[in-house]
């Protein structure tokens, strides 16, 4: 599979990843002496305005040990920072004061929630509510007070921005520079109440101006490893008042040809305590969600799309794993589902129940889908966890359990391993599992893995969960080494390799897989590619459109690459090659813009040429986002797609206007949808539709 297309959605947990951890002072993850500081609490709230003037901060203690710069510019002295931290029974307050001896320099631009505020003036902050979990809470904001904050989870490997937390934030210009206020609300964090607790802390500054040499030096790799925080010692943290919010919504649906078509739906959630939530929706609204992407496939297996129903994309990270055993896609559109979800005590739970309506696309009856999740940490970066999920169809259960085990046994090498059962219509050859050990540094990574797929496991999988191919005993080894790092211009030069071979059960070669490429980033923030694939299927292989013949394919990839950062983003790459019997050239091309502070724009386009002797046969596949802000409350959102597969052309085009009325309580949402919003589906049988929707939170 050639990922272009999808290449550009992935930016935004990179963007979020980077930001969080490499601009996290790199002493946090040293193995030196944990850093403390003692906070005051206070009887009165503080009004957030920006402006440290209420008296008990002059008492408050400075954290100031917590929060060291390293960089290398000599310019450096010319700025400098301190934090106090206050709380009371609701919220834990920070006070930033940060000094510039340019002040006319501080950027302040972005004002819109969740943007990338590495491009202001901004200070972050980073949480740990438990040393028993492994979830940590960030926020962000710069001199007018824009917000940025999420998840991280997994010692920092997985990052949810599509969490919001309650707080406030504010900024000020000030006469040293600028100062900024944030106090966050208890209620929205998961912490175990009770006296003398502890919480983990990291406090970071960006300067734009002073960007590459002040935080984005020093090795990438350990900077994604939250072993080691400051703390807050000697909190007194009260127990949370449970807290339940209702949000019942009507539209009206009113589709070309036929009369419109009124109904409405209910969402209640309601925390059954600090640590555990539930989630009850009734007849949700999936009408106005963004259509899947299309995307070229030069493979003979089905394409992982991801998720982007709120219902089930929330909190979904849990249910990632090596061998898939949930896919909520599977799942067409619902009556209602309840969802559960609790961390404590180093166990983490998960669990979720949807009433399935008959779906459109393969004519299956109405249907129950359960999937039900729990981890426990062993260590801190150490974890064992179960899985299993299920369908319910006239009377029928398929579906699948499991374990899986990830152990860090130092900083640099790691077992990960899993075991999974499926059941159903196949109840022989329906077991699979896999275990890779791994070794990773600075500049050096090797591992080298095994995995067994039986050859019906997939069969009843593929139900609720996604296995593309099984009958499968896959050896997979795989090197890295950073040549350059850090030298002159060049950020780093590495050299990538990896070797899967497949085996059926019985023994014989079905194939194998040879990658290999080159890297180099550039301090400039230009990065040059160079890949090189080669693969062989065996004639015998029982996989759609290649049995009957062997076949070796190959394919060359060269790009260039500008900007990590997702709003600057630019790649461009040019693919060529043989694929089952046939050559073809490949074109990607993606371009973040940030045109100004209120919209923002996303072009992908993949252009694939296959060559059948004489004969060829063009795909385009274009995708275009464009998000305007119109004000605070206001927003308009455009989305347009066209693939011009002649066995499956298809336009999308989606205008989404929504206005938020006594914010943050009320919404209202008009839509209007051309074509069929479901990945690979055509046009035929979807006519234009709009959509007008309204709701209130209680």
């Amino acid at each position: 599979m050639i990922d272009t297309l999808s290449h550009g959605n992935n930016m935004k947990r990179i963007t979020i990843l980077c930001l969080l951890f490499i601009l996290l002072p790199l002493h946090v993850f040293s193995q030196g002496e944990e850093k403390k500081i003692f906070v005051l609490k206070t009887d009165n709230p503080i009004e957030v305005d920006g402006f440290l003037n209420e008296p008990i901060w002059k008492k408050a203690y400075e954290a100031n040990e917590l929060f060291q710069t390293q960089s290398e510019r000599k310019s450096s002295s010319l700025i400098s920072t301190k934090v106090k931290i206050l709380y009371d029974d609701n919220f834990i307050y920070f006070g930033f004061s940060c000094y510039d001896s340019k002040p006319e320099e501080i950027a302040a631009l972005l004002k819109v929630r969740d943007d990338d505020l590495r491009d202001d003036d901004s200070v972050y902050i980073l949480i740990e509510t438990s040393q028993d979990t492994d979830i940590y809470y960030y926020f962000g904001t710069n001199l007018i007070g824009t917000q940025f904050d999420g998840i991280i989870t997994i010692d920092g490997r997985t990052a949810n921005p599509d969490w919001n937390g309650i707080w406030k934030s504010a900024g000020q210009k000030t006469d040293f520079g600028w100062s900024a206020e944030a106090a966050i609300d208890l209620r929205s964090l998961k912490y175990e109440s009770g006296k003398d607790k502890s919480l983990g802390l990291s406090l970071s500054r960006i300067v734009p101006r002073m960007l590459e040499s002040s935080f984005w030096t020093g090795p990438l790799d350990p900077a994604f490893k939250v072993a080691q925080l400051g703390r807050i010692k000697r909190i007194n943290l009260a127990k949370a008042e449970s807290k339940i919010k209702i949000t019942p919504h009507i539209i009206n649906t009113s589709e070309e040809g036929t009369k419109s078509e009124y109904g409405g739906g209910l969402d209640v959630r309601y925390d059954l305590s600090q640590m555990v939530s539930s989630h009850l929706a009734i007849y949700p609204d999936f009408a106005t969600v963004e259509a899947d992407q299309e995307l070229i496939n030069l493979t003979p297996f089905d394409l992982y799309v991801p998720e982007k129903r709120d219902f089930f994309l929330e909190g979904s990270d849990i249910y990632n794993q090596k061998i898939r055993l949930f896919y909520s896609k599977r799942i067409p559109d619902i009556y209602g589902g309840l969802k559960l979800n609790g961390r404590a005590g180093g166990f983490e739970l998960s669990g979720m129940s949807a009433q399935a309506m008959e779906d459109e696309y393969t004519g299956e009856g109405e249907a129950n889908f359960s999937v039900f999740r729990l981890k426990q940490n062993v260590t801190k970066s150490s974890s064992i966890g179960f899985l299993a999920a299920n369908r319910l169809i006239d009377g029928k259960n398929i579906g699948t359990a499991g374990i899986d085990t990830l152990f860090q046994f130092a900083d640099t090498f790691n077992v990960m391993g899993q075991f999974a059962v499926s059941y159903g219509d196949y109840k022989k050859e329906n077991i699979a599992f896999f275990l890779r050990p791994s070794f990773d540094s600075e500049t050096f990574h090797i591992h080298a893995g095994y995995t067994h797929l039986g050859e019906r496991f997939g069969d009843n999988v593929n139900r609720v969960g996604f296995i593309k191919d099984d009958n499968r005993r896959e050896v997979d080894t795989g090197i890295g080494i950073a040549f350059v790092k850090d030298k002159g211009d060049i950020e780093e030069f590495r050299f990538d390799s990896n070797y899967n071979v497949y085996f059926g059960m019985d023994g014989d070669l079905r194939g194998w897989r040879v990658d290999g490429g080159l890297t180099c980033d550039f301090k400039n923030k230009f990065t040059f590619f160079a890949q090189r694939a080669q693969e062989y299927y065996a004639q015998d292989v029982e996989i759609p459109l290649i049995s009957g013949e062997d076949y070796r394919n190959h394919e060359t990839k060269l790009g260039i690459a500008f900007n990590r950062k997702e709003w600057e983003l630019a790649i461009l790459s040019f693919t060529f090659g043989q694929s089952f019997g046939h050559s073809f050239s490949l074109l990607g091309i993606s371009k973040n813009l940030q045109i100004n502070r209120n919209l923002a724009v996303e072009y992908e386009l993949g252009r694939a040429y296959f060559g059948y002797g004489r004969f060829y046969r063009n795909q385009f596949v274009h995708a275009l986002r464009a998000t305007n802000y119109i004000t605070e409350n206001l927003m308009l959102k455009l989305f347009y797609q066209a693939n011009t597969r002649p066995d499956n052309h298809k336009v999308t085009f989606e205008v989404l206007f929504s206005y938020r009325f006594l914010p943050p309580s009320g919404f209202l949402q008009v839509a209007y949808r051309v074509g069929d919003p479901r990945f690979g589906m055509n046009d035929e049988s979807k006519e234009n539709t709009m959509y007008l929707k309204m709701g209130y939170s209680f």
